[in-house]
């Protein structure tokens, strides 16, 4: 969806925002035992530290070899919108192990089960949260902010075309 660099920046900082939030909170309240009204409270203390680590490693690193993984069994004349399902698969698949890994290192007492048990608890709950409601949100306000941007880019290639 991005179409200029200003563009993929923030679409990146609202999808890493809203993305380790959501993963956050899920941490929170399986350390406690379950959701509380303060779940939401203290997970804001971990995002400063969170979001820009993920911000860095998702524009950076992830992006670009999570394209090239989905590409490896995608098409560029596939429909687009499983383009972006297969590319966010990617993603996950990706900064799952890599955010759990930091999460453990910072919060927990760090050893390899530790992080297994990290990553495998947080696995599902990034695919779900991602694809089902983290994605389209993140798209929604993207398309949103850059209204006018997105139908005038719309509207050129339209005129090239025809």
């Amino acid at each position: 969806m991005p179409k200029t660099l200003f563009q993929n920046i923030v679409f990146t900082i609202i999808m890493a925002l809203l993305m380790v939030y959501g993963m956050i909170c899920y941490n929170v309240a399986l350390a406690r035992g379950g959701v509380e009204n303060i779940t939401f409270l203290l997970a804001l203390h971990e995002l400063p530290i969170m979001a820009p680590i993920a911000f860095i490693l998702e524009f950076f690193v992830v992006e670009k070899l999570a394209v090239r993984l989905a590409f490896t069994f995608m098409r560029p004349t596939d429909r687009p919108q499983f383009i972006t399902y297969a590319t966010s698969l990617m993603i996950v698949c990706i900064m799952c192990p890599v955010m759990s890994l930091i999460a453990t290192l910072l919060f927990k007492t760090p050893s390899f089960g530790t992080w297994v048990q990290t990553f495998g608890l947080n696995l599902p709950m990034a695919l779900l949260w991602q694809l089902l409601y983290c994605g389209p949100l993140t798209r929604l306000i993207f398309r949103t902010l850059f209204r006018k941007q997105l139908a005038a880019d719309a509207e050129k290639a339209a005129q090239a075309q025809g």
